[in-house]
């Protein structure tokens, strides 16, 4: 047993993270990233969910792990034989677990609604790639780890309780916030060297400020309301039902514009009816009343003016999301945005189009297509 061991510090693997030490951080949160964007699929999975389970509990185990390596409750025994792994084990649970966030919203048509997720991911990327000390700096290590299980929590507590609204998401955030506090506490208790390096209420008063602002980025609608996701969003010249299939007609966008499905340019004529088409998914067993927020440009005032709310109800489970639409029979051209969005008025998604007005032209590669 000894002599594997042995071998396996001085292996192949070993000498690859001692060459390549300067990039191997980074290398390990890509590999992160990438481990869960080939694996995982739909958040109320039991695959996902014990897969997003284990990076989880394995992150914690990790970080309380490197943080007492230094310290005399790990001398001379078998973990700390590991000890040079730790920070590269961290690095890949933080890609993997940063990456469900990306994977189960990059499916919106709104790519709005992730942005910001997007910019904060990137940061965190660079952060650790440029901070002198990178992710053995432990008020970077505890501010991304309270962000990733914040964003964990956001997304296993709705498909537990099989319920999602703004209590749940305070719920969610308190059990995060309580569970990163633990861990801080345990680790400044147990280990010496941590207490050398930082002030117990330096770290507190971070996590908390992370906390606030995440909270106000939810109030404000800056974040999209997990898990729900918008799989599908278009304009329609017309949509009709026929044994549990949609048949929806639409203008399709040239072919290099891969993120979008319809024209943004709508062709059509005064008293034309103009559909909405969407598909929503939600985990199984989630009831949920969603919106759709027709509004429309004025130049003149050059603000967006609300037109009408329409809404019905959605429930989870299907694999493509839940399908509906909505119509409009007095439109007028100019620049339209229908906001899907929930009944606390969080935004799932956005479908923007130009509507117009103009009976010599036809509509432009029309296609029927079902869903």
């Amino acid at each position: 047993m000894k002599e594997t061991l042995a071998k396996f510090r001085e292996g192949t693997f070993r000498k690859f993270i001692r060459s390549h030490k300067k990039y191997a951080p980074i290398i390990f949160f890509i590999g992160g990233f990438i481990f869960d964007t080939l694996t995982l699929g739909r958040v109320d999975r039991l695959y996902d969910l014990i897969v997003l389970s284990l990076h989880m509990t394995s992150l914690t185990v990790t970080i309380y792990l490197f943080n007492v390596a230094d310290d005399f409750k790990l001398k001379n025994s078998f973990l700390l034989r590991f000890k040079d792994y730790y920070p590269l084990a961290i690095q890949f649970f933080f890609g993997a677990l940063s990456s469900a966030y990306v994977i189960y919203f990059s499916r919106s048509v709104s790519l709005s609604k992730t942005m910001l997720f997007f910019i904060i991911l990137l940061i965190l990327l660079f952060a650790n790639e440029f901070l002198k000390k990178r992710i053995s700096n432990k008020y970077l290590q505890f501010s991304v780890y309270f962000f990733i299980n914040f964003t964990f929590f956001s997304f296993i507590i709705p498909v537990l309780v099989k319920e999602m609204n703004t209590n749940v998401f305070i719920f969610s955030g308190l059990i995060s916030f309580i569970l990163t506090l633990t861990l801080i506490t345990v680790i400044f208790i147990k280990s010496p060297s941590t207490r050398a390096e930082i002030k117990l209420g330096n770290v507190v008063a971070l996590v908390f400020g992370l906390y606030g602002m995440i909270n106000l980025f939810y109030v404000f609608n800056l974040i999209p309301p997990v898990p729900l996701a918008l799989e599908k969003g278009l304009v329609a010249h017309n949509i009709k039902v026929e044994d549990n299939t949609y048949i929806v007609t639409y203008e399709t966008d040239d072919w290099y514009i891969f993120w979008r499905d319809h024209r943004l340019k709508f062709i059509s004529e005064p008293n034309k009816t103009v559909y909405i088409f969407t598909s929503i998914f939600a985990p199984t067993d989630i009831e949920k009343s969603i919106y759709h927020r027709w509004k429309w440009y004025n130049n003149q005032s050059e603000e967006w003016e609300t037109i009408e709310d329409i809404g019905y109800k959605i429930k989870g489970g299907r694999n493509y999301g839940y399908r509906g639409y909505t119509y409009k029979n007095n439109t007028k051209p100019g620049l339209w945005k229908v906001e899907v969005i929930t009944e606390e008025e969080l935004i799932i998604g956005v479908v923007d189009f130009e509507l117009i007005w103009n009976d010599t032209l036809n509509p432009v590669s029309l296609i029927h297509k079902k869903f």
